[in-house]
Parts: C-alpha cells; sequence; structure tokens
C-alpha cells in the first residue's frame, strides 16, 4: 500500500512508543526546501533554539507524552552541501525539540547496513519503506508487507554503531 497526505501524517499521530528512520543518501530532493536551502547557500543562518513550526511543535507534544522520534542518518566525508544544510537548519532545531538523532559516519569503514533502503519504523511493527531516485528525489512511500523483524535489526545496528547527532558534529563548520 502506498503512503499519501492523510494516510502518511496519520503515522507520527497515531505511533504509540516510537517512531524511528533511517537515511541513507546524501541529500533529499524535496521542493518544499528549495527557498530554504537556497537561503543556505547564500550564508542564512537560523538560530536552532528560536524555530517553532509544525513539526518543532509536534516533537515537543510527543516527547512530554513520552512518545519518542528518532533517526541515524548514515554518511560519508566530506559531507555534501545539503547535508551541512539539513545538519544546520533541521537537526539542530528537531534536536532541542526531542528527537533523538545519531550520525553514522561510514567514511573511512565498512558500512553495516550496506544496501539498506530509507525506512521509517512505528511501534516496532510497521516499517513504511521511502523510495528515491539516486539524486534523492521521492518516488512513493510503501508499507512493507512481511516480518519486520530485519528492520528492527537494522536499527538495532544503526544505533550501536552511530554517535549522539553533537557529538558528531563537534567542531564541525556547517
Amino acid at each position: 500500500m502506498l503512503l499519501a497526505g492523510d494516510e502518511w501524517a496519520a503515522r507520527f499521530e497515531d505511533f504509540q512508543r516510537e517512531a524511528w528512520r533511517l537515511e541513507t543518501l546524501p541529500q533529499y530532493l524535496m521542493p518544499q526546501e528549495a527557498e530554504e536551502l537556497q537561503a543556505f547557500r547564500d550564508g542564512a543562518r537560523i538560530d536552532p533554539a528560536t524555530v517553532h513550526n509544525e513539526y518543532t511543535d509536534r516533537l515537543r507534544r510527543q516527547a512530554a507524552e513520552g512518545r519518542v522520534q528518532g533517526r541515524v542518518h548514515v554518511v560519508t566525508r566530506p559531507l555534501s552541501e545539503y547535508l551541512r544544510f539539513e545538519f544546520s537548519q533541521y537537526y539542530r532545531p528537531h534536536l532541542l525539540a526531542g528527537e533523538q538523532i545519531r550520525i553514522l559516519d561510514v567514511t573511512d569503514r565498512p558500512n553495516p547496513l550496506e544496501g539498506v533502503q530509507d525506512f521509517w519504523m512505528f511501534d516496532q511493527s510497521e516499517v513504511v519503506l521511502m523510495n528515491y531516485e539516486p539524486d534523492g528525489k521521492q518516488i512513493n512511500r510503501k508499507v512493507f508487507e512481511g516480518d519486520v523483524s530485519q528492520f528492527i535489526e537494522y536499527q538495532r545496528i544503526a544505533v550501536s554503531e552511530s554517535l549522539p547527532f553533537e557529538e558528531y558534529v563537534k567542531g564541525l563548520v556547517l
């Protein structure tokens, strides 16, 4: 089953314990980010502590309810322009709002998740595969039909092999 619109948004309202994402691409081409990305290219930076929008408000509410949203992003250095943008403009404010963000840098080591595609997992019971073109343009989101145990193992590996975001970015110029 393909997910979009209200059905997709409902996943983030309805999970009970945890929504978790694995990101594997160096860039995501999202039309709604184009203006912000251009501003970043032009030198604009935000104060992450002042960001309040629908996404950060939802993160704060979920954290207060004891529901966790997290992610691990697999990266290689040098970081792409998009990753520098994402780290600066999104990850920092999202972290302050309660999201648990980790980075798995595979620059100088084998990727323990080689070949695993992007996905979201909700309450370790439902997986939504995130399908992208090689350049990061989203194709669709599809509910995985089958045993999710392999995705639980991917999550375990990703978390155990990664660093907390703030530890990873210490000393990096974004």
